[in-house]
């Protein structure tokens, strides 16, 4: 664990601010200070920097000219390169943070960067907002920011559907994946879990170019978040137990029945669980930008009419399962200062 890999490194030398209280610290102030659009205008973030490593070796490897063993075998190659470089990093941060007086600061800054509370939260909730203030046409506009299938062809209901199914899944992706790799192996963990969501994001699509060159990072991905998931999803249940109009019991029966038929391995768990509680239906059919349209099967057995109220109530379960994971830590925190 973690915690026990950090004493060892003389955990002492946090002056006062060790591991969990790090994470605790980055998970309030993402919930402040949210992207930090002002700095990141002047430096470049730091899932920017991945992103041109990635792209680096996508043109470098990934040559439509090679056969699609030899970029699989390219696409292996990237992966193991960019994830035993970030656990090396990792490593070096951590000595920071142990070693240096305030070096913790830094540890604590990136952390902070790498969790995306704030500006999720605010993304989905710009959708609503854009829904309410210009109709379909200024939830088109905003939703295109954090989807990736064809805004154009989606209505309102779309639109509102597309908004809470990337939050919830997310959720698992951005908020409870860093937080749990983190908690198990410390700023490497966290790192190498960005990488390969990173690395999935970009070359982990079942497309001519990266079916094969990305095979590995897909695959990588689905393993590092099939637990983050599922916890994801109880963490989603256990938020519906607060609202009066939520469904906790229906958020659990949903989230068990139908997680196995998502698309994504991973996905269903988190979508499952936000469909019962809000009493409606995720995922379903969808076209991607310059793909046909794809026949999915359904998440829930609500309503396909999701409304803007939907989405704000989303909102506020997302909000509450932030608060019940930091609440998690915390208890974490005093059990290990008890022991």
């Amino acid at each position: 664990m973690f915690s026990l890999f950090s004493t060892s490194m003389g955990g002492a030398a946090h002056l006062g601010a060790d591991p969990l209280t790090i994470l605790l610290l980055a998970l309030v102030l993402d919930g402040y200070l949210g992207e930090m659009g002002l700095l990141f205008r002047v430096f470049p973030h730091p899932v920017v920097l991945l992103g041109r490593a990635v792209s680096s070796l996508d043109r470098r490897l990934n040559r439509p000219d090679r056969t699609q063993g030899a970029r699989k075998v390219r696409g292996i190659v990237t992966v193991l390169v960019l994830v035993g470089g970030t656990v090396l990093l990792g490593l070096a941060i951590q000595a920071v943070s142990v070693f240096l007086p305030l070096g913790w600061l830094f540890e604590l800054f990136l952390a902070t960067t790498l969790i995306a509370q704030r500006s999720l939260h605010d993304h989905v909730a710009a959708v609503a907002l854009g829904l309410d203030r210009k109709g379909v046409t200024g939830g088109r506009a905003a939703v295109a920011h954090i989807v990736g299938r064809d805004p154009t062809l989606l209505d309102s209901a779309g639109v509102g559907r597309a908004a809470i199914e990337s939050l919830a899944e997310n959720f698992s992706d951005a908020v409870v994946a860093p937080v749990f790799w983190y908690v198990l192996f410390g700023m490497p963990g966290l790192l190498v879990y960005k990488v390969i969501n990173t690395l999935d994001s970009m070359i982990g699509h079942k497309t001519e170019q990266y079916r094969a060159f990305g095979w590995a990072a897909a695959r990588l991905d689905d393993l590092v978040n099939l637990i983050p998931a599922r916890l994801s999803g109880l963490l989603l249940v256990a938020a519906a137990l607060h609202p009066k109009w939520a469904r906790a019991g229906t958020a659990l029966r949903v989230m068990a029945r139908d997680a196995g038929q998502h698309r994504s391995p991973n996905a269903g768990w988190p979508e499952g669980a936000m469909a019962g509680a809000l009493g409606i239906r995720l995922s379903g059919p969808r076209a991607y930008r310059g793909e046909a349209p794809r026949e999915e099967p359904w998440v829930g057995d609500g309503r396909d009419a999701v409304t803007v109220k939907d989405i704000r109530r989303a909102l506020v379960l997302f909000r509450d399962a932030c608060l019940i994971e930091g609440a998690l830590i915390a208890l974490l925190a005093v059990g290990q200062a008890a022991f």
